[in-house]
């Protein structure tokens, strides 16, 4: 016989489905982004430019110039600037791919007809882009440091903690940037070729954009002060010449609000790409 469920198991109820629904759909997001980090560490895209990097670096290490000590300064800005162009690189290109290799492949269907929504699915992908862009990342500058540190006879390990968080975090930044392109823009050699182009431009122009701002007449003024304020300063995040010229910590209030600015707009652009794919017919 069915037992009858007295008053208070029947008021718990209401309680328990939705806890129950949030751990199925996380377990669902961390699932969709295990299969992201996979993919990535499957592809050759990781190993050919880490290994292309630790060739430079160890090739430019090796000559010394002068007998001159400050060598590996420049041995770190040239290494550096590799990580940063590989770290670009592979987040784009993983992230610009993934809805739309969903579509090609047909899975984006058995994927949503399962009790996985819309916004779970580009959660997914964004960890596992995120995360596969840190553990390359972390890769780097274990590198980096490692060769550094024999050179230097210094093992500075807290600022590279900070710089290579604030270097992922920017990343984020770039991840979710590209989920949202991916959804706007069918293509993804277009999506990624339009996100290099904005990231990069963003990274070496995007702290001047007040300055010439100033120099012009309204309404161009106005325009161009608009975008300086709402774009995401990448630059913010450039901490190489912490680690070139062997400079102390950041404050870590600066450091964390760093991460914060970060974490901030990755959401804008996820909850912009998640309204955009629940209102996007699938085909």
């Amino acid at each position: 016989m069915n037992r009858v469920m007295n008053p208070v198991e029947s008021a718990r109820l209401p309680e328990i489905a939705p806890r129950a629904a949030t751990v199925a759909g996380w377990k669902s997001i961390l699932a969709i982004a295990g299969v992201v980090i996979k993919e990535l560490y499957r592809r050759k895209d990781f190993y050919v430019l880490f290994v292309l990097t630790a060739l430079i670096t160890l090739i430019m290490g090796s000559v010394n110039i002068f007998n001159q000590e400050n060598i590996v300064r420049y041995l770190k800005e040239i290494c550096l600037f590799l990580i940063w162009a590989a770290s670009l690189v592979i987040s784009i290109t993983t992230t610009a791919r993934q809805i739309p290799a969903e579509r090609e492949n047909r899975t984006l269907f058995p994927l949503l007809a399962k009790p996985v929504a819309r916004h779970q699915l580009l959660l997914g992908k964004f960890f596992g882009c995120w995360l596969a862009s840190g553990v390359s990342l972390a890769w780097f500058y274990l590198f980096l440091g490692t060769v550094a540190g024999v050179k230097e006879h210094q093992w500075p390990v807290l600022n590279y903690c900070q710089a290579l968080t604030l270097h992922w975090f920017m990343l984020g930044m770039v991840c979710a940037l590209t989920l949202l392109g991916s959804i706007v823009f069918a293509a993804p050699s277009s999506n990624t070729t339009i996100m290099l182009v904005v990231t990069v431009g963003v990274l070496l122009m995007g702290r001047h954009l007040h300055k010439v701002a100033l120099k012009l007449g309204e309404p161009s003024q106005t325009l161009l002060s608009a975008v300086y304020f709402a774009i995401p300063h990448l630059e913010l995040f450039d901490a190489r010449d912490l680690l070139i010229h062997n400079w102390g910590l950041i404050r870590w209030d600066i450091w964390a609000a760093g991460l914060g600015y970060g974490a901030v707009y990755s959401a804008l652009f996820l909850m912009l790409a998640c309204l955009l794919f629940r209102r996007q017919a699938i085909h």
